[in-house]
């Protein structure tokens, strides 16, 4: 009989972990395999005899874990005519992942390492009760989800996985209530929208609430010149989502434009007709000609165009 692994949703915890606990009193004597291929090692583990054949021969294709693969008897039989190896009883064999419940422990210890802070305090309130199979445990930090409030914990799911069998992936999840030590920063003053950020107009502080991750980490060096893209108000504080990048190039400036062609350069001083950030394809005019030409920003007050001629 094949019993099938089955993903349940946070809201299927009881009946999961009914299932769970079937699905692992049944595949109780099977062989155990740890890659995607049934090896001959493994093969011998359960009939001695086929150590004879070298150990990472493959036999067959390994079972998805939470499934059981059987090698039927005639199967085995023609396995050891292949092999030239002898039996004197040919059984059926069935072969399996080694699956196990989640080590909390483990968890835990996985998502410290992921968040690489180790002031902070991780609880559990929900963890995945299907078993997984034996492998390493990853949370990366991306996929951790984010309160409504930083300031006001609450749990939140992190969606991770098992790494096992080499690069393959079993996915798992946990809602958590993560706290420690934040840096926020507030605005001090009331921020104009489309004004850059000067640092007096900022305020640091340090309290107890959900880190903030990846993309949403902040910093003074990081906000000083930033453009809000609404009014802030003073004492609010200032989310990345709350912020523009500057313009690399702003209209009306004098533009220093690299026209390519082929193995030749050519530099000339052009003025912005329109703004753009780096990878933008603004409008610059020649200060010469008077064209108007596309080029793309490459840098601070800097633009690249490609021409089959070298003056635009």
């Amino acid at each position: 009989m094949i019993f099938r692994a089955i993903v349940l949703s946070p809201r299927s915890l009881t009946v999961g972990a009914l299932l769970a606990s079937f699905v692992c009193k049944q595949a109780a004597g099977c062989a155990t395999v740890e890659s995607d291929r049934i090896l001959a090692r493994d093969l011998a583990a359960a009939l001695p005899v086929f150590a004879a054949v070298p150990p990472e021969t493959a036999i067959g294709i390994a079972p998805m874990p939470g499934v059981r693969r059987v090698l039927h008897a005639s199967e085995i039989a023609g396995l050891a005519q292949r092999y030239s190896v002898i039996l004197t009883a040919v059984p059926d064999i069935c072969f399996e992942w080694r699956m196990e419940p989640l080590d909390r422990t483990r968890v835990v210890a996985a998502m410290q390492s992921s968040l690489g802070t180790p002031d902070t305090r991780i609880e559990i309130s929900e963890l995945s009760l299907y078993p997984v199979p034996h492998g390493t445990i990853e949370f990366a930090r991306e996929r951790l989800g984010t309160p409504a409030s930083y300031d006001r914990p609450a749990p939140v799911l992190w969606r991770g996985d098992v790494v096992y069998g080499g690069r393959r992936r079993f996915p798992i999840w946990a809602r958590v209530m993560i706290t420690g030590p934040a840096t926020r920063i507030f605005a001090s003053a009331d921020l104009k929208a489309g004004e850059p950020i000067r640092q007096a107009s900022l305020r640091v502080e340090t309290s107890e609430g959900f880190p903030h991750v990846g993309k949403d980490v902040l910093s003074v060096e990081r906000i000083v010149g930033m453009l809000p893209i609404r009014p802030i108000a003073a004492a609010t504080e200032i989310r990345m989502n709350d912020l523009s990048r500057p313009s690399d190039v702003n209209r009306g400036e004098a533009v220093e434009v690299e026209v390519q062609s082929g193995a030749a350069r050519l530099v000339l001083t052009a003025t912005a007709e329109t703004s753009g950030r780096s990878g933008d394809t603004i409008s610059v005019r020649n200060r010469e000609s008077k064209k108007l030409f596309q080029a793309r920003v490459s840098g601070k007050g800097k633009a690249i165009v490609q021409t089959q001629g070298l003056r635009p």
